[in-house]
């Protein structure tokens, strides 16, 4: 059945176009009230300064999505090869060049002078492989061979990733956890797994406390302070998450409206860590319940789409996708309204940003992709029940005559 309007091109799960399509709507005017102060003080007055490039870097995302949701999703399977081989030596060089804020998460490329967070790739390059492996081994995949054949991929790239970036790979290790328990591998292999990461856990909660602040090797230390300071009830201590809780707090049921926000002008990074908590402020609990909605439909479209698909690749890759942009999301919103210490994580599609915007889109474009295959499996089927049918027809009425 022909698509109409704009669905002639944009093929796939409706629903999520639509998800993505209100979040880009959102994301536009939460960053140009959040940043519209910023840039009258640092870009000569232009207010639309920041916003204007956002909204050229969503465009850049949309172009991202497009293209990869025309892609037959099976080539994923041989781009997840690449893409991983790839981001390991990248995690590697910047873990000890790359430098943004005191932290080892970004790589220029030289003479062109871009910069993106590797990380954002070896996310989306893990799940790939990942699901790649799991389909590849399903016959199979109840021995121990199989696990150690697997885990090796998540462990490696968490590794890589852990000594700057904490949350990101808590993030990525609980995606691959995921991954693998809809993959079949053995319980008593994941316990053994989770039991591994609670005794590492547990190790650095008690080098916080045993080692002085001053020796704490990398990243630590900041650990340690965002920790404390989660939970310690001084608002001087806890600097960002009072002035998130004003916001929440002043926003209400309906909020103060588009552009009315105050703590805007007080919060640390309104446009991405804390964007969240801008959307409650002037669209109130309403409008933090609805954003929370459309992620979680995020996910069940995900569901849905995965139950429906034919290949284990492209099931286990929907789900890794889906399941990882949800939890990032979770995880922004929970440190905005102070559930969570400060993790550094954007709100996918909603946040102000780059290439981590342009990873998102790409993921979501290969989700839409594995739809496509779907909705053309279902399509086929409907042909073959529709030729059963007439032939049923016809044998009832030659059987009449």
């Amino acid at each position: 059945m022909e698509g109409k309007g704009i669905f002639k091109y944009l093929h796939g799960d409706k629903g999520i176009w639509y998800i993505v399509l209100i979040l880009s709507f959102i994301s536009v005017l939460a960053v140009y009230s959040s940043t519209g102060l910023l840039a009258y003080r640092y870009q000569g007055g232009h207010t639309g300064y920041y916003v204007l490039k956002h909204a050229m870097i969503l465009m850049c995302g949309w172009a991202v999505m497009y293209m990869a949701h025309r892609v037959k999703y099976t080539y994923y399977s041989r781009i997840s090869q690449l893409l991983f081989i790839i981001s390991i030596p990248l995690l590697v060089v910047t873990l000890f060049m790359g430098s943004v804020n005191d932290a080892s998460r970004w790589i220029t490329i030289p003479i062109i002078g871009f910069s993106f967070q590797t990380s954002d790739l070896a996310k989306l390059a893990l799940v790939m492989f990942l699901a790649r492996q799991l389909s590849k081994h399903q016959k199979d995949i109840k021995e121990n061979r199989t696990f150690y054949s697997i885990v090796y991929a998540p462990l490696l790239i968490c590794l890589l990733i852990f000594p700057e970036n904490l949350s990101t790979a808590a993030i990525l290790m609980i995606t691959s956890l995921v991954m693998m328990v809809v993959g079949g591998i053995r319980s008593r292999y994941l316990v053994g797994l989770m039991g591994v990461g609670f005794l590492s856990v547990g190790f650095l909660v008690a080098s916080f406390y045993l080692i002085p602040e001053s020796k704490l090797p990398g990243r630590f230390a900041t650990w340690k302070n965002r920790i404390e300071n989660f939970k310690t009830a001084d608002p001087e201590m806890n600097y960002q998450a009072t002035q998130a809780k004003i916001a929440v707090a002043g926003g209400g049921i309906i909020g103060k409206f588009p552009g009315n926000s105050t703590q805007r002008n007080f919060l640390p990074h309104p446009y991405s860590d804390y964007i969240y908590a801008i959307i409650i402020e002037e669209y109130g609990l309403l409008g933090g319940i609805c954003v929370l909605f459309l992620y979680l439909w995020l996910f069940r479209r995900g569901i849905i789409i995965a139950r429906k698909c034919e290949g284990s690749f492209g099931c286990f890759l929907v789900i890794g996708i889906c399941f990882l942009l949800t939890l990032q999301a979770m995880i922004n919103m929970g440190v905005a309204v102070n559930l969570l210490p400060v993790t550094g994580q954007p709100l996918p599609f909603l946040s102000m940003g780059g290439t981590s915007l342009w990873f998102t889109a790409l993921g979501v474009g290969i989700v839409l992709s594995v739809s496509v295959a779907v909705d053309k499996q279902g399509e086929g089927k409907n042909i073959d029940s529709l030729q059963e049918d007439d032939g049923k027809l016809l044998t009832a009425v030659s059987a009449n005559k």
